[in-house]
C-alpha cells in the first residue's frame, strides 16, 4: 500500500507504465550482466545507468505518468519529502534515489560520448571496477523497484 500526497492509501495495482518501466530496467540490467561477463565495461556502465533510471521511473509511475526526464532522483526526493511513500516503501524509494543520483545522466553522457574536453573515448573511461559497481547499483535499483511494485 502506498500513501498518496492527499493522505489516502492506494490499493490499485501498479500502472501499465510502472510495469513497463520495471521490464525496461530488468532488460537493461540483464544486458549489463552479459556485458560484464564479456569484459565490455563501457557497455555495462551504460546499461546499468539505464536500468537504474528506469527502475526509478517505475517507482514514480506508481503516482502517475512520468514525463520525459533523465533525472528521476530529484522527483523521487520530492515524493519522499511529500510523504507519498509509506514508511516501509520510503526505504526502498530512498535506495532508488541514491542509485539514480550516483548513476545519473552525467554517467549516461560519459558512457555514450566519453570525455570530449580531454579527448577520451567512452572505452577509455571505464574499468572493470566501474562496471561492477554500476552493475551492483543497477541490481539494487531493480530489486527495490520490484519490491515497491509488489507493495503497491
Amino acid at each position: 500500500m502506498v500513501t498518496l500526497r492527499d493522505g489516502s492509501q492506494s490499493v490499485q495495482p501498479p500502472s501499465d507504465e510502472a510495469r513497463y518501466r520495471l521490464r525496461l530496467a530488468e532488460g537493461f540490467a540483464s544486458e549489463a550482466r552479459q556485458d560484464i561477463s564479456l569484459g565490455r565495461w563501457r557497455s555495462c556502465v551504460d546499461n546499468s545507468q539505464l536500468a537504474v533510471e528506469n527502475a526509478a521511473k517505475a517507482a514514480l509511475a506508481l503516482f502517475g505518468p512520468v514525463g520525459r526526464t533523465h533525472r528521476p532522483a530529484p522527483l523521487l526526493r520530492e515524493a519522499l519529502e511529500a510523504g507519498d511513500f509509506s514508511d516501509s516503501a520510503a526505504d526502498l524509494a530512498e535506495r532508488l534515489a541514491e542509485n539514480a543520483e550516483l548513476l545519473g545522466p552525467d554517467i549516461h553522457i560519459e558512457s555514450d560520448y566519453g570525455d570530449e574536453a580531454n579527448w577520451r573515448t567512452p572505452w577509455e573511461l571505464f574499468t572493470a571496477d566501474d562496471a561492477q559497481s554500476a552493475l551492483t547499483m543497477a541490481e539494487d535499483a531493480v530489486s527495490a523497484a520490484a519490491a515497491l511494485l509488489l507493495q503497491h
